[in-house]
């Protein structure tokens, strides 16, 4: 005999834990979903008074076990309560309308377009230039093989092989390709690139091969006197010839590579009302979820078979805890965000720059809730302030000690430091010492390292890098 303790863990708690990290998108998709599969749910835009009566009804049809509801009743987050009379009566109230009758119609003919890719680009200069029958072949495998960035990163022999066609047709035909539109497209490695797009310019490029070929090391690190003793020249010669290779676009393909910006939906809204910051969940565009009339009237007509009865019951017990789910997670999202607007007012009259160190277990604590549960809600949901969108983990900052005792969130000290870098001298920029040093006459003690990491972090090069010698 063995006396022990498992946590067991329901399909409907997965489900409710699945649903508090969805995005707003996979949780719309995941709802569009539900509808399809479950005969029992039905999406209403507006619920007539007549209707409210019904859905409650249908609700309580579902038998929940007594267990369950003594343990909700003695649950002291009360607030966090299923209540179908709050469920009802925001789900009665019609969608919203574009206010104002004057506003002017979309001209589709204006915003849909068609995206020209790399290879169609490509494609189409093939059939411009009169190649051979041979050559032509040749060329469609080579741009079948270009990558986003411009680049064939398969060896020729590979291609050769793996496409049954001489090594020799592709060498030959990659030759040409070079001299297709965008310069350097079709380059193997960075040096190729450099040197294709350098023999596209309309002059004496001799000194800039010579450039690229012997001293790309030293042009990353702006190391122009080692290239101009190296060259036998002037350090401003040099420093205007690398220029020209600076401007180069080492990514020529990434002009054509498909989109990629991603276009979020606020989950919820914070607004400020007088001197007060209100709090509003953002529910455009997400279904309204009700019990079906027709399967309801079913069950309760009893003219269904015990088969048809069960499974009825089953899609109703289903399509209930997806409601309470789906509301469980609107009203977990609305508590975190009023917390953290309890916590970070100053970055909500301010900005970014008076953002306070804040940890999981202050708005877990704050709320009643597990840290967990706080990591799941605030990842992928975003909040529209008056200080732009933001994702819900941005508020969540390690602390930096000050002199004067109070703590700064990392947030803030990388815009202190982007702030410095933004007006440095840029014949002599700030090392990350020296920023070290004037964050501490600011009362920010920080560490040489740490001020390195979080450059990083912005994406701003190192001192060297940043120089401009004329």
């Amino acid at each position: 005999m063995n006396l022990s303790q498992n946590l067991v863990i329901t399909p409907q708690l997965q489900q409710a834990i699945k649903l508090l990290q969805m995005s707003r998108m996979e949780l719309e998709s995941a709802v569009r979903s539900e509808l399809e599969e479950n005969p029992i749910l039905e999406e209403a835009e507006v619920l007539k008074e007549e209707d409210l009566q019904r859905t409650k009804e249908a609700a309580q049809d579902v038998e929940v076990p007594a267990q369950a509801e003594d343990s909700n009743a003695q649950d002291p987050q009360k607030q966090d309560e299923f209540e179908w009379e709050s469920y009802l009566e925001a789900a009665s109230k019609p969608p919203r309308e574009n206010s104002g009758g004057s506003e002017e119609i979309m001209n589709y003919e204006n915003v849909i377009s068609t995206t020209q890719t790399l290879y169609d680009h490509l494609a189409w200069q093939i059939k411009m230039n009169g190649f051979s029958e041979d050559e032509e072949r040749a060329a469609e495998i080579l741009i079948g093989y270009i990558d986003d960035d411009g680049y064939i990163k398969t060896p020729l022999a590979q291609i050769a092989e793996e496409e049954k066609v001489p090594l020799e047709d592709l060498e030959d035909t990659i030759t040409l390709i070079h001299e297709f539109d965008p310069a350097g497209i079709g380059a193997r490695d960075l040096k190729e690139c450099l040197l294709v797009q350098a023999r596209h310019l309309e002059e004496d490029t001799h000194d800039l091969v010579t450039l690229i070929n012997n001293h790309l090391k030293d042009l990353e690190k702006k190391n122009f006197e080692a290239i101009a003793k190296a060259m036998n020249k002037d350090v401003r010669e040099v420093a205007e010839m690398s220029q020209i290779i600076y401007e180069m676009d080492p990514k020529p393909g990434r002009a054509y590579a498909s989109n990629d910006t991603q276009y979020v939906t606020p989950d919820v809204y914070v607004y400020k009302v007088g001197d007060d910051y209100v709090v509003s969940l953002n529910e455009d565009g997400m279904p309204r979820l009700k019990i079906s009339n027709f399967y309801k009237n079913m069950l309760k007509g009893g003219g269904a078979s015990k088969e048809e009865q069960a499974y009825i019951q089953d899609k109703v017990k289903s399509a209930v805890w997806l409601i309470k789910s789906i509301h469980q997670r609107n009203r977990t999202i609305y508590k975190v965000t009023d917390s953290i607007v309890k916590h970070q007012r100053e970055f909500f009259e301010k900005g970014g720059a008076y953002l306070k160190p804040m940890v999981l277990r202050d708005i877990a604590n704050d709320i009643g809730m597990h840290e967990s549960t706080v990591s799941r809600v605030t990842t992928a949901k975003y909040v529209h302030t008056p200080q732009g969108i933001y994702e819900l983990k941005y508020f969540f900052n390690s602390g930096i000690n000050s002199s004067d005792g109070d703590a700064l969130a990392s947030e803030s000290v990388k815009l202190k430091i982007k702030d410095l870098v933004s007006q440095e001298d840029t014949k002599s920029p700030l090392s990350d010492q020296r920023l070290a040093e004037l964050l501490a006459k600011d009362g920010i003690q920080i560490a040489r390292r740490t001020v390195a990491k979080y450059r990083e972090v912005l994406k701003i090069l190192p001192s060297s890098q940043r120089k401009k010698y004329f």
